[in-house]
């Protein structure tokens, strides 16, 4: 394990707390093939020497990988030596099976955990509950903050969650996920920066005050990104869409402009106060390293105007 993970704050919310410059995290998911194992090792091997405040690990739908998800999170912790939070749903789950997953993030030494109440299984369109499980991740919030000394975090939607009637009812749910124990919000992907923005200050005039660390995902295929966007409900703008088509034969210029929209798209956030950004790397690193290198270099948080507004 480095020295520099050993230095550093290991919960979460104290990385925030204590942060004076911007905090950067990447999110990977657990590999199912050996080729995707070597494809996310060659991807930690690239990112790692950008020091990441921390990475976190996915749940897949249904909690079809959640043993996997323990093993990447802890290979993180305590082999690649960054500082890991492992997503935990409360599909496919007993709370007696609930706690015996926590009872090992505990065991391996991890602290910091994504509370959510995560999707059907793979074939399922609609989320049905464990016989003797958790309905909501508000439930899965407290049952951690409950019995473990972890710092917990919960995800957040800058365009309303799908499930949602309307923004009013997605804010009183998220101030219970915060309620409930959550110090920290991770947004989902969205490519308006506005809608963040102005999320942030329905957020703030609700009483939610926790850092909310904006999700950003580099487009690198216009198919993929139309996929991704359709399943969670993120809209793309129409400028955007209209240059990516126009594009799309050439993989080469997608990426080119997916890692030039993200960069301007990053140094907005940052400049205007946001706390840090995660990026959903899709356990590919080129991307992100060429966002994160152009950040670094100019650094547009210097002299930023905090986001947070007076409710």
């Amino acid at each position: 394990m480095s020295r520099l993970l050993q230095s550093r704050p290991v919960r979460i919310d104290e990385i925030l707390a204590t942060a004076d410059e911007p905090v950067f995290s990447f999110e990977f998911f657990p590999p199912k093939t050996d080729e995707g194992e070597q494809t996310l090792r060659a991807t930690l091997e690239d990112l790692r020497a950008f020091e990441p405040d921390f990475a976190s690990v996915t749940y897949g739908a249904g909690g079809s990988t959640r043993d996997r998800t323990l093993e990447v999170t802890k290979w993180l912790k305590q082999e690649v030596g960054i500082e890991a939070m492992a997503h935990l749903s409360c599909v496919g789950a007993t709370r007696e099976e609930l706690s015996t997953i926590l009872d090992g993030i505990a065991e391996a030494g991890i602290e910091n955990v994504l509370a959510l109440r995560g999707d059907p299984p793979r074939g399922e369109t609609e989320w049905k509950p464990h016989p003797g499980g958790l309905h909501y991740s508000t439930e899965l919030a407290a049952l951690i903050t409950g019995r473990y000394p972890f710092s917990v975090g919960a995800a957040c939607f800058p365009e309303i969650h799908p499930e949602a009637p309307d923004l009013a009812h997605d804010l009183r749910f998220l101030k219970q996920k915060v309620d409930s124990g959550a110090s920290f919000l991770i947004t989902q992907l969205f490519f308006d920066n506005e809608a963040y923005f102005q999320f942030i200050e329905e957020t703030r005039a609700v009483g939610i005050e926790v850092p909310i660390i904006p999700g950003i995902m580099p487009i690198t295929d216009v198919k993929q990104i139309k996929t991704i966007t359709g399943m969670c409900k993120a809209s793309i703008p129409e400028r955007l869409l209209e240059a990516l088509e126009w594009r799309a034969a050439d993989r080469d210029a997608v990426l080119q402009l997916g890692v030039a929209y993200a960069t301007l798209q990053c140094a907005e956030l940052l400049a205007r106060g946001a706390p840090g950004i995660h990026f959903y790397t899709l356990n590919r690193s080129p991307a992100t390293r060429a966002i994160l290198s152009s950040l670094r270099l100019h650094r547009p948080w210097v002299a930023r105007q905090p986001v947070r507004m007076e409710g």
